[in-house]
């Protein structure tokens, strides 16, 4: 899972979406002086990551792309998941998808301060670029692979990961589809958090 759905998947504390959007730059146990909600987040989303990682269908994309990523497919499997929320966003939430990011990019631009330096470095970026709604199409997906294969260790196989989406596009989206409605299971009873899929005013909590 990607940016959108780790935010996604953290429900209404503002809290626990600050946790979970930082948990890739939080080793061990470094999150040991975060507010307590913010931990949980942190250990939110090193869930969400290993149950993704290990789940058999997941595999079932990722070995997809492995001829050229291997190591990294699980990467490349985790973007591609998130542009498949995006298109199908409305199957999970009757939030607009738009006013979903925009919230979600409020809560965490009023609690940058607190992210640790690598993120600093990145999220201004991550907001300019307007990052969540880029994964909703298949030229924003290339955009990204082509901007992370320049800036971090990510193999330039982006051709390759495009031909695979579009040549499997199908095969991935069923993939996603029997996937994520069992990860929503697992963190509604695991973390005791409700998953968006209303609008209301609950959209809108005190910040926690």
């Amino acid at each position: 899972m990607n940016f959108l759905a780790h935010i996604f998947l953290s429900g209404k504390s503002e809290q626990i979406l600050v946790g979970n959007f930082i948990g890739d730059s939080i080793k061990g146990k470094h999150y040991d002086n975060y507010p307590v909600l913010v931990q949980r987040g942190i250990t939110l989303h090193r869930f969400i990551d290993f149950y993704t990682d290990t789940h058999p269908v997941v595999q079932r994309s990722k070995f997809l792309l492995n001829p050229r990523y291997h190591k990294y497919s699980g990467v490349i499997t985790d973007i591609f998941y998130d542009h498949f929320l995006a298109i199908s966003w409305e199957k999970f939430s009757d939030i607009p998808l738009r006013e979903f990011i925009y919230h979600s990019y409020d809560i965490l631009f009023r609690n940058s301060m607190s992210f640790p330096r690598e993120v600093k470095r990145f999220f201004p970026f991550f907001i300019l670029y307007n990052w969540l709604e880029t994964y909703s199409s298949v030229n924003g997906i290339e955009r990204v692979l082509k901007g992370m294969s320049r800036n971090t260790s990510l193999p330039d196989h982006t051709r390759f990961a495009i031909e695979t989406l579009v040549s499997n596009y199908s095969r991935f989206e069923n993939h996603f589809l029997e996937f994520f409605p069992q990860i929503i299971d697992e963190v509604e009873k695991k973390f005791s958090i409700s998953v968006y899929t209303r609008h209301s005013t609950d959209l809108y909590l005190p910040r926690a």
